[in-house]
């Protein structure tokens, strides 16, 4: 199951983070020890354990469904409960990042995006520019996410690595897109082939191989 984190200011589904990991938990206590095939929790319970009326209820189940987190058991009002959802209800609450812990990483991201660039020789793309979006450009002090823009172009044409290079360009975006997800979980990295689709309000923190 993959590690999750909540930050405690934001907004998941709607909800504040510690109410959603809680009532995450009530749903999860309706099937545990169920078989798998039996494990499946009604819009009335959901409407129970979320403490929300009947159109809220509708909402969140539409969020909830189209979010990946349940899976609708034929056609009754009935719902499996997807590994996604376990990953939310096993999360952990964390506070906001500081905006100093912030602009650590965003050096740290074009740390990497020089490194990508100069020693990733079988990706057929490389990093022309990193933006910074989302809370970071906001006058707060503690951030809950720090989005990161990451505009990519194909890698120059070396012969002598033509002949071995074997990455396809999507897995060449994924295994980018993957090194700066890594550098936090604070972290949400998207790719972009040029700077008129970067998210806005942003600021280009790195361009080819420099900081601006």
């Amino acid at each position: 199951m993959t590690a999750r984190t909540l930050v405690a200011d934001k907004q998941y589904y709607g909800l504040e983070a510690t109410r959603l990991l809680q009532a995450a938990s009530r749903v999860l206590g309706r099937v545990a020890g169920m078989p798998a095939e039996r494990a499946r929790v009604s819009a009335r319970h959901l409407q129970q354990d979320f403490a929300v009326n009947t159109v809220q209820g509708r909402e969140l189940v539409r969020e909830f469904v189209e979010g990946g987190l349940l899976q609708r058991f034929g056609h009754q009002d009935d719902f499996h409960l997807t590994p996604r959802f376990l990953e939310v209800a096993s999360a952990r609450v964390v506070e906001p990042m500081t905006r100093a812990k912030a602009k650590q990483i965003v050096v740290v991201a074009s740390r990497t995006a020089q490194r990508i660039n100069g020693e990733w020789k079988r990706n057929p793309l490389m990093v022309e520019a990193l933006a910074v979006s989302g809370s970071y450009m906001s006058r707060s002090d503690k951030l809950t996410d720090l989005t990161l823009g990451v505009v990519v172009k194909k890698r120059p044409a070396q012969s002598r690595f033509n002949l071995w290079r074997k990455m396809k360009t999507s897995d060449g975006a994924l295994q980018i897109q993957s090194e700066f997800l890594g550098l936090s979980s604070f972290v949400n990295a998207y790719i972009a082939i040029d700077t008129q689709v970067l998210m806005r309000p942003f600021s280009i923190v790195f361009r080819g191989d420099g900081l601006e």
